[in-house]
């Protein structure tokens, strides 16, 4: 599946190193007013070769749009965006032609389709995931329409734990650190690794602030769980916490509910929502990405006829994926959220009357 969402929902296309990736939205409303200033400035926040934290391959991530906007408003009608190759390196590869990289899913797309792209592993690279911030920027601009805000920062590198989270520091650090009092150990624990030809794994944290109560859509497409579903589908995710996550379990219920009072709720343990639906509090998601895969080190592996050999990459890439794979939540965040606002809009009848009458 190339496509995400019901009303507000995007497919994208492409691979690591073919001529181009993009994407179409559709179901956006008209009128918007379309910031290209903004949009690039999301794809500027992914992109790579910004600094040694990240991989060395430069691309513009220029967006072009092509079609779904009309003297800078949408019109109603599909967004298409393309974002066109610049550093293709497809030579260090091809060491690796027949082999089964460990920990990508090299294996996995061969036994499926029977097919193997070895150029930085084709559609499974994480280069598509240029195609979901631009699409996340459209719906941020939807949303900023209804002032729901939402921001990501790292609060976790190589196990090394922020105890503040300060997203005022986000913008100021290479690392995208919420707390500037461990930024510089995470930092070492990056380079670390990195010169060892190594890698390390993070967490990102997401939050969505000034959040409309009821969105969501039981029993099947919850709020909750499509935000599950949709930072599961980035790469090198592995696991995610909604609130207070893990910690409800291990804690009485009368400490893990939020009590209500008349002006709101005392606490927000449930990460803004319950029964699947948003509660009007702060969503809180915590992100957890592995260690980037594609290492330096002499691994042991198979190829394509099942003999068992030895693989050695060469290349560029992340030393630690979570850093720009926060934007990339951030941006499938925003996307869930915009497809719950129009999903929503039907839940009741003086809704609709609002509109036809």
């Amino acid at each position: 599946m190339n496509t995400f969402g019901h009303r507000f929902r995007f497919t994208t296309f492409g691979e690591s190193h073919g001529k181009a990736l993009g994407c179409i939205v559709d179901g956006v409303p008209a009128g918007i007013k379309i910031d290209e200033e903004f949009i690039q400035n999301e794809m500027d926040r992914r992109k790579p070769g910004k600094n040694k934290y990240a991989t060395a391959r430069k691309e513009g991530d220029v967006v072009e749009i092509l079609s779904g906007v009309f003297e800078g408003f949408t019109t109603g009608t599909s967004i298409a965006m393309v974002i066109f190759n610049e550093n293709q390196k497809s030579k260090d590869y091809s060491n690796i032609k027949d082999l089964f990289r460990p920990g990508h899913a090299d294996f996995t797309y061969f036994n499926k389709y029977g097919i193997r792209d070895y150029r930085g592993g084709g559609r499974s690279s994480a280069r598509e995931t240029a195609a979901r911030v631009a699409a996340g920027a459209i719906a941020k601009l939807m949303l900023k329409e209804l002032g729901v805000k939402i921001q990501s920062g790292i609060c976790e590198i190589d196990g090394i734990s922020a105890e503040e989270f300060d997203f005022s520091n986000v913008a100021g650090s290479e690392i995208f650190a919420l707390d500037k009092n461990v930024e510089q150990a995470q930092k070492d624990a990056i380079m670390a690794a990195k010169n060892k030809h190594n890698s390390v794994g993070g967490v990102a944290l997401i939050n969505v602030s000034n959040v409309p109560v009821g969105l969501g859509e039981p029993l099947y497409h919850k709020l909750d769980s499509q935000i599950a579903n949709a930072m599961v589908s980035i790469n090198a995710v592995k696991a995610i916490e909604i609130g207070d996550g893990i910690l409800a379990s291990k804690v009485k219920g009368y400490d893990n509910n939020d009590q209500i009072r008349a002006n709101g709720f005392k606490s927000n343990h449930s990460g803004g929502m319950l029964g699947g639906i948003s509660n009007g509090e702060d969503i809180n998601v915590k992100v957890y990405f592995k260690a980037t895969p594609s290492i330096f080190i002499k691994q042991e592996t198979i190829d394509i006829y099942n003999h068992e050999v030895d693989c050695e990459l060469k290349g560029r890439h992340d030393p630690c994926v979570a850093v720009r794979g926060s934007v990339v939540a951030e941006s499938m965040m925003s996307l869930v959220l915009a497809d719950m606002v129009l999903l929503n809009m039907s839940s009741k009848i003086e809704n609709v009357k609002k509109v036809y009458n």
